[in-house]
């Protein structure tokens, strides 16, 4: 029976080493990969030692458990670099947002187009949003071909990646930049966040 102090405690992830490893023999592995045997956890821990080496459970589900010879504290040190280094070379996806009216005026809309631009030349995916208000929500077309524009005017730099659909008040399309278009360097206050000129009509 579980006691209750062990009740939601974090299962360790950690291998077991050295004197952590509590069974009467092991599948020995050396340092470089070879083969050892099955031997005594007293010896292994023994060789472990006169090597000045750690002994590590590597496959603890085997039948003995697997041990290998290593230096764990280098190997704990490495496996974190390559894991911080993976992270760094991932592309992350990041959605940006830009809302727009049905009834926009046109050099608004320039604008907004300049924007949805912007965004996917950085390689960054973009959620376009039509608000309807009022009498707005009868007529869905209007968005739906404002969208249609809006998607062939940025055809160079993305594609619709999901098309429109309505939402409550809302109609929305996602556009995902192509796979050849490289983004390109941000400049410091290139990506600062542009006053959203749709805030005072959503009241």
């Amino acid at each position: 029976m579980t006691s209750p102090s062990n009740r939601g405690a974090p299962v360790s992830t950690e291998p077991r080493i050295n004197d952590r490893i509590r069974v009467p023999e092991v599948r020995l592995v050396g340092p470089n990969g070879e083969q050892v045997g099955i031997v005594r956890i007293e010896d292994a821990l023994r060789l472990a030692q006169e090597a000045d080496l750690d002994l590590v459970e590597v496959a603890a589900q085997a039948r003995p458990p697997v041990c290998k010879l290593m230096d764990y504290g280098k190997f704990k040190y490495e496996t974190a670099q390559k894991a911080r280094e993976s992270r760094r070379n991932q592309q992350l996806t990041v959605i940006k947002e830009q809302k727009l009216r049905p009834k926009i005026d046109p050099h608004d809309y320039l604008t907004k187009k300049g924007h949805v631009a912007r965004f996917l030349s950085h390689g960054n995916k973009v959620k376009v949003t039509i608000m309807f208000r009022g009498r707005e929500q009868s007529r869905p077309e209007l968005g739906y071909r404002l969208l249609q524009k809006l998607a062939e005017d940025v055809a160079e730099l993305g594609f619709v990646e999901s098309n429109p659909k309505q939402d409550g008040r809302n109609m929305i399309m996602v556009l995902a930049p192509h796979k050849n278009i490289k983004p390109r360097v941000v400049k410091q206050d290139d990506d600062a966040p542009e006053a959203d000129d749709t805030a005072s009509e959503e009241a």
